[in-house]
């Protein structure tokens, strides 16, 4: 039975339609998830999901305890894990509320649990293969499940993942650029490579919120809406991955 574990983003602390069987508060020897793992049904298929900032969206992306999330996910039997990220758009057109279901990363993030491997006297030393850093087959089903629903989607992108919480700065825009991302966010790494590790398929959703290094326009209904319509393609691809 595939069982598919949803972890949300910014905007996206709670799943419409998720007939919810119980909340489940785990402790992992990694410490506390971000909080508790909803498990239930959405579309009529089994599903955990975890809110990445917690249900009130309080915890900064710098902050967020990845390890305790990824190993409470694939400890609650999570067969895929599909990771929905709002994100800035480096590449110019990619304008909000675009979705990009990127294939590579690069990773500028500092001072983060990055690994489940922490070596030791009793521990060997891991070196897992993250050269493409997303499962392929997630990805496929995904991008299938977008054509399915009708839904925009770039194929393919590569996720600048920065430290936060702060924004990125002009010219750190122009440094991506010219090193090939196309979207920027803060909470893909190491969440990534830690599913790699417990060897869970993991695949990103992102959806544009903004464009990097543009000044965001706080209470502007029509980015606010945007970013809702976003969000809502991101409902209707998970719907139809699952159905």
């Amino acid at each position: 039975m595939t069982v598919t574990a949803i972890i949300g983003g910014t905007g996206l602390s709670q799943i419409e339609g998720l007939v919810v069987a119980r909340r489940e508060m785990v402790r992992t020897p990694w410490g506390q998830p971000s909080g508790p793992l909803l498990h239930g049904n959405l579309y009529g298929q089994p599903v955990v999901f975890l809110a990445r900032h917690g249900q009130l969206h309080t915890l900064p992306p710098h902050r967020i305890n990845y390890r305790a999330n990824v190993w409470a996910l694939a400890h609650a039997g999570a067969s895929r894990i599909i990771a929905v990220a709002a994100v800035g758009g480096v590449d110019p057109v990619l304008t909000p509320p675009s979705l990009v279901l990127p294939d590579q990363l690069i990773d500028y993030t500092s001072d983060r649990e990055h690994t489940f491997y922490e070596g030791g006297d009793a521990a060997s030393v891991v070196h897992v293969d993250f050269r493409e850093p997303y499962d392929s087959g997630l990805r496929q089903a995904l991008a299938d499940a977008a054509e399915s629903a009708a839904v925009a989607m770039q194929i393919g992108g590569v996720y600048g993942v920065t430290q936060g919480p702060r924004c990125e700065t002009a010219a750190e825009v122009l440094r991506m650029q010219r090193e090939g991302c196309s979207i920027t966010g803060m909470t893909g790494m190491p969440e990534a490579v830690l599913a790699r590790e417990l060897g869970v398929p993991y695949a990103p959703i992102c959806v544009v919120v903004s464009r990097a290094g543009v000044p965001p326009a706080h209470g502007d209904p029509a980015l606010e809406q945007a970013v809702e319509r976003g969000l809502d393609s991101v409902r209707s691809v998970i719907a139809a991955v699952l159905k």
